[in-house]
């Protein structure tokens, strides 16, 4: 039997919690490109993505999905085309304690729009607990707006279940016979 490798994407803005979800599911100790955050980044957190993030989680003996997080500054957007090759979806997390949420899905969306046109894409909204508002239905309407059909979740990055349910959804929109 070949050995798969299948590849997914997490993004979205700082803060948003793409390092903590790899970190709470991969299989290996992940690797992380954080930095001191030097510019406004700094009001939400002391670090920041400069690169990427990886991890890797097995899914049977001879598959594995290797797990890429974003730098969520745009000023490293070159990263973004970089970390999308040969991948086969992506994970949007928006936090919803950020003052525009709105504003941060459709700045991604419109970012990584050719890459989710030609893969799958599946939303986690982050921080619900601190802020209930926007809902979820909200989201819902606002990716229908954007002319996209994706599912949407509630998810604490820090739960693996969570993440995993993420993944979940990634791969069962991808081939629903998994």
């Amino acid at each position: 039997m070949a050995h798969t490798d299948h590849k997914i994407i997490f993004t979205g803005p700082v803060g948003a919690g793409k390092t903590t979800a790899i970190a709470s599911i991969s299989d290996i100790e992940p690797i992380r490109t954080d930095e001191a955050a030097s510019d406004m980044t700094t009001r939400r957190k002391s670090n920041t993505t400069v690169a990427m993030d990886y991890g890797m989680i097995r899914l049977g003996p001879k598959e594995k999905v290797h797990l890429y997080g974003t730098p969520g500054q745009e000023r490293f957007d070159f990263m973004w085309d970089i970390l999308t090759k040969g991948g086969i979806g992506l994970v949007l997390l928006l936090d919803n304690t950020r003052p525009a949420p709105f504003e941060d899905l459709h700045f991604y969306v419109k970012a990584f729009r050719e890459f989710i046109e030609s893969t799958r894409l599946v939303v986690g909204v982050t921080q619900m607990d601190c802020q209930a508002s926007p809902t979820l239905d909200e989201y819902v309407r606002q990716m229908k707006e954007l002319d996209l059909a994706a599912p949407v979740f509630e998810v604490d990055a820090r739960r693996r279940d969570d993440v995993s349910m993420l993944i979940q959804a990634l791969l069962l929109s991808i081939d629903p016979t998994l």
